[in-house]
């Protein structure tokens, strides 16, 4: 039996001969490959995810929480220096914001459905930041600027008398005091970070607003300093406060505990109660496609090669400010932009909209139970 003639080329290579014909640019002199490799993968990169959200570039996706950590950044800036420790970008989050489109429900944590919400409202409505404004003990002597305490027991009585363990959120950490001259004296916390994974550790370092570093720190600053899970701080204020004047601390203690909530605001994840330990966080994203980089490799899925070629051609009109060209290449991107749709809304029929039947799972009395009620009546 003869072997099946082999599929047609949708790798890179075909996509660069398709948009040379279309553009008719067959020579390297007239295109280089290397700007219709550009113009590939803007289109996939920016363009293509934008036009099309198909069923196979939604999947699910993990990160684990810390304990004591309430926020999850998903920029680079926040995890440190790549060069420095280039592990950091192991991290699930690290870039998380640009190789990921959206954030959708349903979330689960540690196995359980949690609350999803991207309104700070309806978190903080839930979770309230509150701070809790006390004095450190010593008041200014109008000489010494070096104080050290603790903020507070970094326990509490809940019902039941269980004693459960209190931190401070972070970023949220506040010293304040008033000097000689009636200005004001204020420090502020900025985590020190673990060089090889980029999470914040339980301290944190304290600066005076708008001094905080760009990369976040991985020293710790004995001067200026906070322990967020025991509360002890030493704080070194660059005047010393008037004397008698009071020195406050500014917190947000919180009881920790297994998650119930995830807040996705400002390309930030939040989590409610803090953790107390580890917990996987899982919900689905759609991720935005891959780039052709190699000559034999093939897009995310095959048939999206001439769907690409299109895209990439009309991009190198459009810089050549050729509108006729654009509108002659109209017809047939959008042709190939329904076929590639197609596939996704085959596969969505399988489902109808959710209502209380069809939550039901299971089939009769055999079974054990109908739906949500129990039995039969």
């Amino acid at each position: 039996m003869a072997n099946p003639p082999p599929n047609p080329a949708s790798n890179l290579q075909a996509i660069r001969t398709k948009v040379r014909r279309l553009t008719r640019n067959m020579s390297e002199s007239q295109l280089a490959t290397t700007d219709i490799d550009n113009y590939i993968n803007t289109f996939v990169l920016y363009d293509f995810p934008e036009h099309l959200r198909t069923f196979n570039l939604r999947t699910s996706f993990n990160f684990w929480a810390n304990p004591f950590q309430d926020t999850y950044p998903t920029d680079t800036l926040s995890f440190g220096d790549p060069v420095v420790n280039p592990t950091i970008q192991n991290n699930p989050l690290y870039n998380f914001q640009n190789t990921y489109l959206t954030v959708h429900p349903p979330v689960f944590i540690a196995g359980f459905q949690a609350f999803y919400t991207q309104s700070r409202e309806q978190m903080y409505g839930v979770y309230p930041i509150v701070n809790s404004i006390v004095s450190i003990g010593p008041a200014g002597d109008g000489v010494t600027t070096v104080f050290t305490g603790v903020i507070n027991s970094q326990q509490a009585i809940v019902p039941g008398n269980f004693v459960q363990t209190v931190c401070l959120l972070q970023n949220n950490v506040l010293f304040s005091s008033v000097d000689l001259n009636g200005n004001g004296l204020t420090l502020v916390d900025v985590p020190v970070i673990v060089p090889s994974t980029g999470n914040p550790s339980i301290n944190g370092n304290l600066y005076i607003p708008g001094f905080q570093p760009v990369t976040p720190p991985t020293v710790i600053t004995p001067g200026n300093t906070i322990n967020y899970v025991t509360g002890k701080f030493t704080i070194t204020f660059p005047f010393a406060p008037g004397s008698g004047v009071p020195i406050n601390s500014q917190t947000v203690p919180q009881i920790v505990a297994m998650p119930q909530a995830l807040l996705y605001y400002n390309n930030k994840f939040t989590l409610r109660p803090v953790p107390d330990q580890p917990y996987q966080v899982n919900f689905e994203v759609y991720v935005r496609p891959t780039a052709l980089l190699n000559m034999q490799q093939t897009p995310d899925l095959e048939e999206y090669w001439q769907y690409i070629s299109y895209g990439a051609a009309k991009k190198i009109f459009e810089d050549r400010m050729d509108l006729d060209s654009v509108a002659l290449i109209m017809p047939e991107f959008k042709k190939q932009e329904a076929l590639m749709i197609r596939r996704s809304i085959v596969q969505y029929t399988n489902e109808r909209s959710a209502t209380i039947y069809t939550e039901q799972t299971s089939f009769g009395p055999g079974s054990g139970a109908w739906g949500w009620g129990g039995g039969p009546f």
